[in-house]
């Protein structure tokens, strides 16, 4: 009763019901809009008597404008601004019934003072941290991934992680084995997937055409965000090396376009039992390497053997890496004149060529489609001790017998000059955002998730890796070897021919890596062989755009 006694000297004071009726309708009309900063003035008076409702026990939010619309619409002067002041009050008697001291008469309508009243209870400031929050902006976020033989589950996980992180943005996920097939026809049309997983290399070429055509959004920001729910950088969160090659920048302008996905790294594979039995050192140079191979050969074992020629791409690029260095292979992976012809280009030929004269007389007969597992046999039967090829081999040959105490083991190519690091060449699958994307921000936030230690857990049971620190530590047998290769000093080495028009006749895979089937067997020679090359590259790059 004593609340509505308070009440009663601000009411006398209105000279209609009307507008008090008015006033409670505003309330009610406006009660979900947020209250802002205002001038000081005769409309913020009527401002900071609402946001004091709002901060209380009503629970009510303003906008500023909102109320000035109010303002107009009413017309009314001094009397209405003090009727809405003790509106305000009225509504926190009533809320809490407060022992609130008589107001102090209003301010002159030409004055930006602002009418103040003294309360036991502090009265939070229009911008006082108890406004309630803005509600979260909703947002659509497009994500479309090719479906591999990880699966398409674990892109579920992801959508459900990442939209768990962020609340109001839903992931609009599209998977698919065909994925060109299904998002090709909306880009035509102008709708563009926010962020697409895409590797390069498939037969549709959308990733290249892409590419080719500089419709992709540069990344290179990326490397600076800090990965979602974690307080560390995505370049500081990446095996070094994975954002400083032609395998993530296209152009060669030192800018990231491409973000690393599921890497297999490359290297020789050999039988570790084999070199326990017979107390044999692994290699740590070439000139290791031959020594163990003249040792092998005395018991008629053959140092080397390959699949198909098709897998001296890996090992070409990481050995033309190893002996001039990242500069240099992207000079050779964009055709520059005179490259093929280095000193550093003819070690890697000369080096090919001798390790030719160590191959298992069969590999050649063998090195097709179709008999290829028979040359990854000969490892298994201790025929031969080195055989190039990626991590998938083990799986690939788990059902194959094998000799008694056969153990798989894994090493990085050697360095090719005296004293450098060992170099692995690795796959793996390309991220991109499209130009044309509509929410790029969130776009590469999502990217940057792809590197948090939640992402790469999910990813890691579907078996893809994430290129992450230390994230060889969390696998468990052949695969923690495998995947520890770069943890032991190798030098990551990505990236592969730049694309160019069409040259009749000219295709580099088959002039490179297809012509050690005749180097081997003695068909052509090295320096034929390198001057071929160095023709290819010439032609390639006058067909470059």
């Amino acid at each position: 009763m004593d609340c509505i006694k308070k009440c009663g000297f601000f009411v006398e004071k209105a000279n209609s019901i009307l507008i008090l009726v008015e006033f409670a309708f505003f309330l009610v009309e406006y009660k979900d809009v947020s209250c802002y900063n205002a001038h000081i003035n005769k409309k913020e008076i009527i401002h900071r008597a609402f946001c004091t409702i709002s901060s209380g026990q009503m629970n009510l939010n303003f906008r500023f404008m909102n109320l000035t619309k109010f303002w107009e619409e009413t017309k009314m002067k001094r009397k209405l601004m003090a009727l809405l002041l003790t509106g305000a009050m009225t509504a926190t008697v009533f809320a809490g019934c407060g022992k609130t001291e008589d107001p102090a008469p209003a301010a002159d309508e030409n004055n930006d003072a602002p009418v103040s009243t003294e309360s036991n209870e502090e009265e939070p400031a229009a911008n006082d941290e108890t406004e309630a929050p803005s509600e979260v902006e909703e947002q659509t976020l497009k994500v479309a991934a090719i479906e591999t033989a990880y699966g398409a589950d674990m892109w579920n996980q992801i959508k459900a992680a990442f939209e768990e992180l962020h609340p109001g943005v839903t992931v609009e996920l599209t998977v698919d084995k065909q994925l060109e097939d299904v998002i090709s026809p909306s880009m035509r049309a102008g709708d563009y997937p926010d962020v697409v997983h895409l590797a390069v290399g498939r037969d549709a070429g959308l990733t290249e055409t892409l590419t080719k055509e500089k419709s992709l959004l540069e990344l290179t920001d990326v490397l600076d965000m800090t990965v979602p729910g974690e307080s560390v950088t995505v370049k500081d969160k990446v095996i070094p090396g994975f954002f400083d090659t032609y395998g993530t920048n296209p152009y060669g302008d030192g800018k990231t376009y491409y973000a690393p996905m599921f890497y297999s790294p490359c290297g020789l594979f050999y039988n570790a039992g084999l070199l326990k039995e017979k107390n044999w050192e692994v290699p740590t140079t070439w000139d290791e390497m031959w020594a163990l191979g003249d040792k092998a050969k005395e018991e008629g074992i053959a140092l080397f053997t390959y699949p198909t020629t098709g897998y001296f791409d890996a090992f070409t690029y990481a050995l033309l890496n190893s002996s001039g260095g990242p500069d240099f292979f992207t000079k050779c992976m964009t055709y520059e004149d005179g490259i093929w012809e280095s000193a550093e280009a003819k070690a890697v030929f000369d080096l090919v060529g001798k390790l030719a004269s160590y191959t298992e007389s069969t590999t050649v007969a063998n090195a097709n489609d179709q008999n290829f597992t028979k040359n990854q046999q000969l490892i298994l039967d201790n025929k031969a001790i080195f055989c190039p090829n990626g991590t998938w081999l083990p799986d690939e040959m788990k059902d194959a017998p094998r000799a008694d105490g056969f153990e798989w083991g894994f090493m990085a190519l050697p360095a090719v000059n005296a004293g450098g690091e060992g170099s692995s060449y690795t796959f793996f699958e390309q991220m991109w955002v499209p130009a044309e994307a509509a929410n790029q921000d969130m776009a590469k936030e999502f990217v940057a998730f792809m590197y948090s230690d939640k992402a790469a857990e999910i990813f890691k049971e579907g078996g893809a890796i994430q290129p992450i620190v230390g994230m060889s530590d969390k696998l468990e047998g052949d695969q923690k070897m495998f995947y520890s290769v770069y943890d032991n000093g190798a030098t990551a080495v990505m990236g592969s021919f730049a694309a160019t028009a069409p040259v009749e006749g000219v295709v580099m895979s088959d002039i490179l890596f297809g012509t050690v089937n005749s180097i081997v067997s003695g068909e052509k020679t090295v320096e034929d062989w390198q001057a071929d090359v160095e023709s290819a590259s010439d032609q390639l790059r006058a067909a470059m755009e």
